[in-house]
C-alpha cells in the first residue's frame, strides 16, 4: 500500500459508500470532454494535411514525427495521475513540482538529442526504413515538436492538481484553449500555402499545447493557493516520488513505444507508404471513441478511496460506457458512414480509403478495451501497485510486436491491417492479465 496516499474529492453518494451513476457521470463528463477535444485534433489535422501538396508523403511524415514525439513525451504522461494521487498538501505539492520540473527538462533534452542528424538518420532511415524524402519531412516536423514534451508535462501536473480538488471543468476549459489555438494555428499555416503538410500538423499541435500549458497554470491558481494555505504536511522525498512514479513512467514509455515499433514493421510491409499515410487517419478516428474511456482512469484515481462499494459503482458505469463507445465505432466501421468519414471528412483518395476500411473494422473493440484498462489502472494506482500496470504494458507491447511481425513477415499482410490486428491482440492480453491483480469481477477485495 502507498503510505502517503490521500483521499480524493467528496461527491454525493447513496447506499453508504456507493457513488450514484449521476455523480460519477458529473465528475467524468468534463474529463471526457477534455479527451474528446484532444481526439478531435487528429481528424482535423489529417484532413488539413490530406488537402496539401504531396499529401501522401506529408501524412506519412507527420505520422512518424508524431509517433516519435509521443515516445519522447511518454515519461511525463502519467504526471496527471501522479499529481492527482500525491499533491495532497503544501509540502507534497512542492516536492512533486520539483520532480516535474526536472523531468520536463530531461524530456526536452531527449527531444533535442533525437534531432542530432546522425542519430535521426540512424533511426528514421536505418531502423524505420523511411525514404530520404519522407525522412527529411519528418525531421522538420519533429523540430517543430521541440516544445511539445515539456509543455505537456507541465500542464498535466497542474491538471492533476485541479482534478484532485474536484475542478474538472477547469481542466476542460484549458483544453478549449488548446483546441482553439490548434485550429487557428493549423488553418493559418494551411492557408499560407507554402508550408509542408507535415509542418502544418506539427506546428498546430505545438502551438495548442504551449498555450494550454499556460492556461492550465492560470486555471489551477485557486487550487494551488488552497494547497499553500492548507496543512503543511510532510514533504515527499524525491526518492519516494521516483519509487511511485517510475513504474508509471515505464508504462507510458512502453505504451508510447508501440507507435514507433509498429511504424518500423509497417515500413517493411506490403504497401508500406500507403499504410503509413492512412495510419494517422485511422488513429484519429479510433481516438475519438477511445478518448472518453481514457478519462475513467483519472476518475477512479480521484474517487475510489477504500470503499468496495465505490468500485462496484464505477465498474457499472464503465461497463455501460464501454458498450456505448464500441457500438458507436462499429456503426461507422461497418456501414457506409466509413466511406463518408474516410473520403469526405478525412480527404483520403478512393484507394487509400479502401485500404483504411478493414483496419477500422478490426479495431472496433478497442474503445471497450480502453475503458476496461483505464478502470483496472485506476484501481492499481489507488493502492500504489503501479508495478502491475508496468507488467501489463510489457505484455501488451510484446504481444503487439509478435502479432505485427507475424502479420508482416509471416502472412504478408498489408501493414495497416497487421497493425490493427496487433493493437487489438495486445490490448486484450493486457486487460486479461490485470483481471487477476484487480479482481474486478469477484466479490473479494482486490489483492494487489
Amino acid at each position: 500500500m502507498l503510505p502517503f496516499r490521500g483521499h480524493g474529492p467528496t461527491l454525493p453518494t447513496n447506499q453508504g459508500d456507493r457513488l450514484t451513476q449521476r455523480a460519477i457521470a458529473r465528475f467524468w463528463a468534463p474529463l471526457a470532454a477534455t479527451w474528446l477535444m484532444m481526439a478531435a485534433e487528429g481528424p482535423f489535422l489529417a484532413a488539413l494535411i490530406a488537402r496539401t501538396a504531396e499529401a501522401k508523403l506529408n501524412l506519412a511524415a507527420f505520422g512518424v514525427a508524431l509517433s516519435l514525439a509521443m515516445l519522447i513525451e511518454a515519461p511525463v504522461v502519467m504526471l496527471l495521475s501522479a499529481s492527482t494521487a500525491l499533491a495532497r498538501d503544501r509540502a507534497s505539492f512542492r516536492s512533486l513540482r520539483r520532480f516535474v520540473y526536472v523531468l520536463c527538462g530531461l524530456v526536452t533534452f531527449a527531444m533535442l538529442l533525437l534531432l542530432v542528424p546522425p542519430i535521426f538518420r540512424l533511426i528514421a532511415e536505418g531502423a524505420i526504413g523511411l525514404s530520404h524524402e519522407v525522412a527529411d519531412r519528418t525531421a522538420v516536423a519533429l523540430g517543430v515538436f521541440i516544445p511539445w514534451p515539456g509543455a505537456i508535462g507541465y500542464r498535466r501536473f497542474y491538471q492533476g492538481v485541479m482534478i484532485r480538488s474536484g475542478q474538472t471543468r477547469r481542466v476542460a476549459l484549458g483544453t478549449v484553449v488548446r483546441l482553439t489555438a490548434m485550429a487557428i494555428g493549423g488553418v493559418f499555416l494551411y492557408f499560407v500555402g507554402r508550408v509542408p503538410g507535415a509542418v502544418v500538423g506539427a506546428g498546430a499541435l505545438s502551438f495548442g499545447v504551449v498555450l494550454e500549458a499556460a492556461a492550465s497554470r492560470i486555471l489551477a491558481a485557486g487550487a494551488v493557493r488552497a494547497l499553500r494555505r492548507g496543512e503543511a504536511g510532510v514533504p515527499l522525498s524525491q526518492r519516494e516520488i521516483l519509487r511511485f512514479y517510475a513504474p508509471l513512467a515505464a508504462t507510458s514509455l512502453l505504451a508510447f513505444g508501440l507507435n514507433p515499433l509498429v511504424t518500423f514493421f509497417i515500413g517493411h510491409s506490403r504497401m508500406a507508404l500507403e499504410s503509413l499515410a492512412v495510419m494517422p487517419v485511422i488513429g484519429g478516428l479510433l481516438f475519438l471513441f477511445r478518448a472518453p474511456g481514457i478519462a475513467v482512469q483519472e476518475v477512479g484515481v480521484a474517487l475510489l478511496g477504500e470503499a468496495q462499494g465505490r468500485l462496484e459503482s464505477l465498474a457499472r458505469f464503465a461497463r455501460s460506457l464501454a458498450v456505448v463507445l464500441s457500438a458507436g465505432l462499429a456503426l461507422i466501421a461497418f456501414t457506409p458512414a466509413a466511406s463518408i468519414w474516410l473520403r469526405t471528412v478525412s480527404g483520403l483518395t478512393v484507394p487509400l480509403a479502401a485500404l483504411a476500411t478493414p483496419p477500422v473494422r478490426i479495431l472496433f473493440l478497442m474503445p471497450a478495451l480502453e475503458v476496461l484498462l483505464a478502470l483496472q489502472r485506476s484501481v492499481l494506482v489507488n493502492v500504489g501497485a503501479t508495478t502491475s500496470i508496468t507488467a501489463a504494458t510489457t505484455i501488451e507491447v510484446a504481444t503487439v510486436a509478435l502479432v505485427v511481425a507475424a502479420g508482416v513477415f509471416g502472412f504478408g499482410l498489408v501493414g495497416a491491417v497487421a497493425a490493427a490486428c496487433a493493437f487489438v491482440a495486445g490490448r486484450l492480453a493486457a486487460c486479461l492479465f490485470l483481471l487477476g491483480p484487480t479482481r474486478l469481477f469477484d466479490r473479494r477485495p482486490a489483492a494487489v
